[in-house]
């Protein structure tokens, strides 16, 4: 079959989505399928060793055609900037499918958000008569809504009609976690026997294969600390404004416990003024790391971290929890009341959650209690893991998505 995978994740764009989408595109090909992924050109996300490369429109990875097209800015920007870059993304990517696919596209697997992508999706099912399946990661325009991004009516309404469509004009529709799922059948009102939970899925072998050498422990003089690492993107939806209060307060009790903050602050440098501004010692910003190196990482930390606002009001998860999972680290988890997260680390006894609503003083509770434990912190780590072989390996997930493609 020829399938198309739209998508704006994609490497080297260090998401653990990015991961995924190139994982299935890969697991596609290997199958014998024809697999083409268009995807925006890179700028954002980036490891330092990725931003000194030059990127082709067209290129086979291995065996898999990728098109990257040039786009206006879609991350760091203001809303009214990114609505219209999103907005104009089905008509860019179009041009670009067809001057590179001149063949009959048989499936075409769209990822959300950006929602607009969907426009795309149902184009190509009308034209080629393919099966269009459609990935719900965020649901859009709810997240935005909850988190006071987006407030002016008409373009709600714009973007709320939009959605209808594209849950309508799916074939398949698949989402991420089971109250996310419930959630749209019960509010989008979507036939229950079109969406399917598929969770996101993680690669082991990498964590597997690596061993604990504390070389970014090292740079910071942090290596006889104990570390809560975040890895991941640091903007308004993750809610890191509460780790750095909390942090604050920890470091008046005990120079022992260290955050070490990985990735990019997508508020221009305002978290991290925060903390240079109030001279807090014990919280550390890293730029990010190549995919090579992040497992490494992982393993260097005592506990992982999770985060979202509590004025998220959707189930999701953050994918930056199953890496933690590979590396047998707990999981310490700030999530809005709604997530599936409570309920996974619950479920694999891999760790601790709170709702993110928490004044500072109950998060630096939290943490402490987390730290005067630490003797059950190897234990958590292993449930995780186990939960995660039995739940979200690669193999198990990826198999699932051919069997909905087949």
């Amino acid at each position: 079959m020829n399938i198309l995978l739209i998508t704006d994740p994609y490497p080297p764009q260090l998401y653990s989505i990015s991961l995924m989408m190139q994982q299935l595109a890969e697991a596609l090909t290997v199958r014998g399928n024809k697999v083409t992924v268009v995807t925006p050109w890179p700028r954002n996300n980036l490891a330092s060793e990725a931003r000194q490369i030059t990127y082709n429109e067209f290129s086979i990875e291995k065996d898999v055609n990728v098109i990257r097209v040039k786009t206006l800015p879609l991350h760091n920007i203001s809303f009214i900037i990114r609505g219209i870059s999103q907005l104009l993304m089905p008509s860019l990517f179009w041009n670009k499918i067809r001057k590179h696919c001149r063949f009959k596209i048989d499936v075409v697997i769209v990822y959300s958000p950006p929602l607009t992508l969907s426009i795309l999706g149902n184009k190509i099912k009308r034209k080629f008569g393919a099966r269009y399946i459609l990935n719900i990661q965020d649901i859009f325009p709810q997240s935005p809504i909850d988190l006071g991004a987006m407030r002016n009516k008409i373009l709600i309404r714009l973007f709320e009609d939009m959605e209808q469509k594209a849950y309508k004009n799916a074939d398949v529709i698949t989402s991420h976690t089971i109250n996310s799922r419930k959630f749209l059948i019960e509010k989008k009102k979507i036939p229950p026997d079109k969406i399917l939970y598929i969770p996101n899925w993680i690669d082991t072998k990498p964590y597997l294969n690596t061993k604990r050498t504390n070389s970014f422990r090292k740079i910071y003089g942090i290596e006889d600390k104990f570390v809560f690492l975040f890895a991941g993107v640091m903007g308004r939806a993750q809610g890191i404004d509460l780790i750095i209060k909390a942090a604050s307060e920890v470091n008046k009790i005990s120079n022992e416990i260290y955050f070490l903050l990985v990735g990019e602050d997508k508020e221009n440098g305002r978290l991290m003024g925060i903390v240079e501004e109030y001279s807090i010692k014990n919280v550390i910003f890293h730029p990010f790391v190549s995919q090579e190196k992040y497992p490494e990482l992982v393993k260097e930390a005592d506990a992982g971290l999770v985060c979202l606002s509590s004025q998220n009001r959707t189930p999701v998860i953050p994918g930056k929890a199953w890496g933690y999972m590979a590396a047998s680290i707990p999981i310490v988890a700030f999530l809005n009341k709604e997530s599936d997260g409570h309920t996974v680390i619950k479920e694999a006894n891999c760790g601790y959650s709170i709702v993110s609503d928490a004044s500072p003083e109950e998060a630096k509770n939290f943490l402490i209690r987390i730290f005067d434990e630490k003797d059950k912190l190897k234990e958590y780590g292993e449930n995780g893991h186990r939960y995660m072989l039995k739940n979200f390996t690669k193999d198990v997930c990826l198999n699932k998505i051919i069997e909905m493609i087949n």
